[in-house]
């Protein structure tokens, strides 16, 4: 009626309402009203009349279904024009069909009479829907809205299409609850919201919706617990809640689902066992609960499950044995129990599974031997036992019944051979068999063409390396190290072509020489022959375009470095350090414009340094100690950052760090024969000040040396108190940016570059303080800067750490580095953190996590650096802790440090993310609207493959998650580390 009343108008005045306009796609300017033209103008009048009706009559004639969806179209943001094809034609009638029929993602019915689908997945859409335009389509079947950029909350208008059977929002940024109303949809098959933002509880009445057979809500934000309503869904099929922030229990109700075939509801935040009922599920045949913080046993009740296929329970804290009833499951092909902390054996019922491909059950506790069983499953194709405590030998018929593509039981206490047959089927292609006992030769795998992934090192293999080289066209990556091979590197390694890491140190008694084309393979990146007593020249670098690394230290190389290695332009680090070269350091090998370490050390060089190396802007480490090499030293903020150390060993050698070069310019001007004479008189009395400062300093130090303890942890470098309290009176204190003491850079008479840190103590703390400094001593990972000792008094306390050269995480965010590096970072910080925060006990806080205090080593792996020295700080200014009001006072803060550390890791990552842009941004970042700040950190990180997209959305979650402002909202880093290694497969290197 209100729409008449506004036609009537408009032909009475003659005025197009802005109603109307819209729909006309254009913009009039009307005529004034007829009743106020002069009489002389009443036939223009009547023309002007005319054409409006001429006008408006086209206007009635757009359909309602265009109408609603132009008013669509003017909501979305569409920069790729993807909705081009939305328009009414300029001469449109009415001819009982619609124009949207003909529209991108829109289908009629047969007639073209009423719009059955609208499917605008995959449009690069975003924008905020108001649902209003949605009530007039009555008859829509399927509605997608899949792989846009709508954002906002899910408007509850589209509730209203009560012919709905297809609602797939999945792949956008919805966000807030997801809105009531849905049970209208009584038609509805599928509903796919995966990947949202959508937070607050799963709604309990997607319960009522009695068609339903697909519900996918995983990857949002949803939380609390699983309703237990969701055990009455009449015709669910598909059940998929994995990836959001649920707690609490798993409801046993879900066993009473009897039509459900598929079920993932893993990586959440569970403090819950397995419910045993889950064994009632008679149709399931995919069942995934990893990641989920699971303890308890494996219920042995899932072995009613006698259609399932695929059970995953990895990464969570299952503990007792495997159930050796779960053979009873025949069809089932898939098991990853992984990542656990399951004991005892391999049932040897497992020999029934007649159709299992995977079998899972690395990063365990289990022991005993792989069961003969095992090598005769016909279907077996991937065997991952890694890092466990299995001995004996692997089944000698291993891979002669089945296809068996990928093997893994690196990390065990395993002898014997390689089994003979493991590469007959021809389709091997991981072998990984690294820390073991294993011996004998390698002739099992001599011709195995399929292989692409061989680690056998830290093994005592022996023999010739027989792998036929000209026989692997899909080599990639070989490591042999630490075995006992004999006769050489085989000179056929250059016809494999696809080969990108080669590395066969510390087979001692290796020999050979390097093969003349070894430099010539095109994918070749890493080359390590270290301590395997190469002998002869090395080979002509004429063609190596993708070497990075070649390690070929502790040989007996001789002959020069030729010229070409030039040619080497992706080359970041060469060890040639301890043979017999001889000749000048090539001018070209300075030219190389990603060098970052060049040793040269203990050879027979002579000549200069090239100059130009003194201007390289990624050099970070030259060693030519121990050579004949004279002339100065290249000047340059580069080499004024390097050790003394490097240098020495060549007596005519000079310039800074080394003594002064003779010809240069001094303090006593210009140059003359009475200037030497002022020198020696100058040496002189500074020698005889020298000498007095050092017999002052030995007397004291004399007095009070009974008075200095050196404590050095097990395992690490042994020093003396002596030996620190002399290197440090050569050096001068470095401040750092840091609420630390000063920092000082020291070479201990060993020659070792160490860190240290002085701090003041009281009496009355040493005891307290020095048992928490050996706990962090002893607290040992990868991407922990090492604690070597530490050095005191009653009043001082020094603390020696490693010295890692390669910078820390605030000078890198200056510069650009790619999406792999970042995520590298992030996972190796993730992981020092999680080891103090949950492989320590009692839980020892970061307590300073910053940028500046992440530093990388050699290999650019993250350290973590200054962990727990906070807690030293105020350790050594308390009282003892005998109280337990101070105990208590000690838990809240430690808890407290625990939170922030997380909170810092959150926001360190939205500075990774960000270029350092998002600095302390942990607070306001959250009122960002997720859609523009998802958008914003794809144009930092300058993504483009679909799956560096997903990382970058799933890292950007996990710092939303850290920077909550409860902390009772926030993951802990064990879960932390757990979405992340869900989120690419980590295998610490594999």
């Amino acid at each position: 009626m209100q729409q008449n009343n506004k036609m009537k108008y408009a032909h009475s005045y003659f005025i197009l309402t802005p109603l109307l306009l819209p729909l006309l796609r254009v913009h009039t300017v009307v005529p004034l009203p007829c009743a106020i033209q002069v009489p002389m103008e009443i036939f223009k009048c009547f023309y002007i009349n005319l054409l409006a009706t001429f006008i408006i009559s086209t206007v009635l004639a757009i359909d309602p279904y265009s109408q609603a969806l132009l008013s669509l179209k003017d909501e979305l943001v569409d920069d790729h024009n993807s909705l081009s094809n939305w328009v009414v034609p300029s001469a449109a009638k009415l001819t009982g069909k619609y124009y949207v029929c003909s529209w991108s993602g829109v289908k009629c019915d047969n007639g073209s009479t009423t719009v059955t689908s609208i499917d605008l997945s995959m449009k690069k859409l975003g924008g905020v829907l108001s649902g209003k335009q949605f009530s007039i389509f009555t008859n829509l079947t399927n509605l997608n809205l899949s792989y846009n950029f709508f954002s906002g909350q899910l408007p509850a208008e589209i509730f209203n299409l009560s012919s709905l059977t297809t609602l797939d929002i999945s792949r956008n940024n919805f966000s807030g609850s997801f809105p009531g109303g849905i049970t209208r949809l009584q038609n509805l098959v599928v509903l796919d919201a995966f990947s949202n933002s959508f937070s607050g509880s799963l709604p309990a009445e997607f319960s009522q919706l009695a068609n339903l057979k697909v519900l996918n809500l995983a990857g949002s934000y949803f939380r609390n617990s699983i309703p237990s309503e969701y055990g009455s869904f009449k015709s669910l099929q598909f059940l998929h809640l994995a990836g959001n922030s649920l707690s609490g229990s798993i409801p046993p109700e879900l066993g009473n689902l009897k039509t459900v075939t598929h079920m993932e509801i893993g990586y959440n935040l569970y403090q819950s066992f397995i419910p045993p009922e889950l064994g009632n599920m008679s149709q399931l045949q995919y069942l995934d609960i990893a990641g989920a913080n699971l303890s308890g046993h494996i219920p042995k009740q899932l072995s009613n499950l006698t259609s399932l296929q695929s059970l995953f329970l990895f990464r969570n804290q299952l503990t007792g044995t495997v159930p050796s009833e779960l053979s009873n499951i025949e069809s089932l092909a898939d098991l990853d129990l992984s990542d656990n902390f399951l004991s005892g054996s391999i049932p040897e019922s497992f020999s029934m599974l007649k159709n299992l491909r995977l079998l899972s059950l690395m990063y365990n506790d289990m022991s005993g031997i792989v069961p003969e069983g095992i090598a005769q499953l016909p279907s077996l194709e991937t065997l991952l036992i890694w890092n466990n405590r299995f001995s004996g030998s692997l089944p000698q018929s291993l891979g002669r019944n089945s296809k068996l593509k990928w093997v893994d039981a690196s990390t065990n206490n395993l002898v014997g051979s390689i089994p003979p047959d493991i590469c007959v089927s021809g389709v091997l292609f991981k072998l990984i068999l690294f820390s073991n006992k294993f011996k004998g030769d390698l002739s099992s795998i001599s011709n195995c063409s399929s292989l692409v992934r061989l680690r056998l090192e830290d093994n005592s293999f022996s023999g010739e390396i027989t792998l036929k080289f000209s026989h692997l066209p899909d080599i990639v990556y070989v490591d042999l190290s630490r075995n006992n091979f004999v006769g050489g590197i085989p000179s056929d390694i250059s016809q494999a072509t696809q080969l990108e890491y080669f590395n066969v140190s510390y087979n001692l008694k290796l020999g050979g020489t390097i093969p003349a084309q070894t430099w010539y393979l095109p994918q070749l990146q890493n080359f390590s022959a270290s301590s395997c007593g190469i002998s002869g020249d090395l080979p002509l670098f004429e063609s190596c375009k993708s070497i990075s690394v070649i390690d070929l230290d502790n040989n007996n190389l001789s002959g020069i470095i030729p010229n070409s290695a030039s040619k080497c332009r992706a080359l970041e680090k060469i060890n040639l350090s301890y043979n017999s070269l001889t000749g000048h350091i090539p001018d070209e090998l300075a030219n190389i414009p990603v060098l970052v370490v060049v040793d040269l050390s203990n050879n027979k060089f002579n000549g200069l340094i090239p100059a130009e190396f003194g201007s390289s802007s990624s050099l970070q480490l030259l060693n030519v100690s121990f050579n004949n090499i004279s002339g100065s030293i290249p000047t340059g903020k580069t080499f004024k950052l390097m050790e003394k150390s490097a240098f020495i060993g060549n007596s005519e050698l000079c310039g800074a760090p080394l003594r002064s070069c003779p010809d240069s310019v001094g303090i006593l001007g210009r140059k003359g024969p009475w200037k030497i004479t002022h020198i020696v008189l100058l040496s002189v009395g500074l020698l005889i000040v020298l000498l007095g400062l050092t017999f002052g300093i030995l007397y004291l130090r004399r007095g009070i040396k009974s008075q200095w303890k050196m404590v050095s942890f097990v395992g690490l470098p042994q020093f003396t108190a002596n030996d620190v309290l002399t290197s440090l009176t050569a050096t001068k204190p470095t401040e750092v940016t840091s609420p630390s003491p000063a920092v000082t850079k020291a070479v201990l008479p060993t020659g070792i570059t160490v860190l240290v840190k002085k701090m003041e103590w009281e009496a009355r703390s040493i005891k307290v303080v020095s048992e928490f400094i050996t706990r962090l001593g002893n607290s040992r990972h990868k991407n922990l800067i090492r604690l070597l000792g530490f050095c005191h008094n009653q009043h001082l306390v020094y603390l020696l750490y490693d010295y890692l050269p390669n910078g820390n995480l605030a000078e890198k965010m200056e510069i650009k580095w790619d999406w792999a590096a970042k995520f590298r970072t992030v996972v190796g910080i993730a992981r020092g953190l999680c080891f103090l925060h949950h492989e320590c006990y009692p839980a020892i806080p970061h307590g300073d996590l910053k940028p500046t205090n992440v530093v990388f080593d050699e290999n650019m792996e993250p350290h973590l650096a200054e962990f727990g020295f906070k807690q030293v700080l105020r350790l050594s200014k308390g009282s003892s802790p005998t109280t337990t009001k101070w105990e208590a006072e000690y838990d809240a803060a430690t808890k407290e440090e625990l939170r922030m550390d997380i909170y810092n890791f959150g926001e360190m990552i939205l500075e990774i993310l960000s270029g350092g842009r998002l600095r302390n941004a942990g607070g306001s970042i959250h009122s960002k609207p997720w859609e523009d700040l998802l958008r914003e950190i794809y144009n930092e990180n300058e993504a483009k493959s679909a799956s560096s997209l997903e990382e970058i959305k799933l890292v950007l979650e996990v710092a939303m998650f850290c920077t909550r402002s409860r902390s009772s909202d926030q993951p802990s880093m064990e879960d932390v580390l757990k979405h992340l290694s869900g989120l690419k497969h980590i295998d610490e290197g594999q």
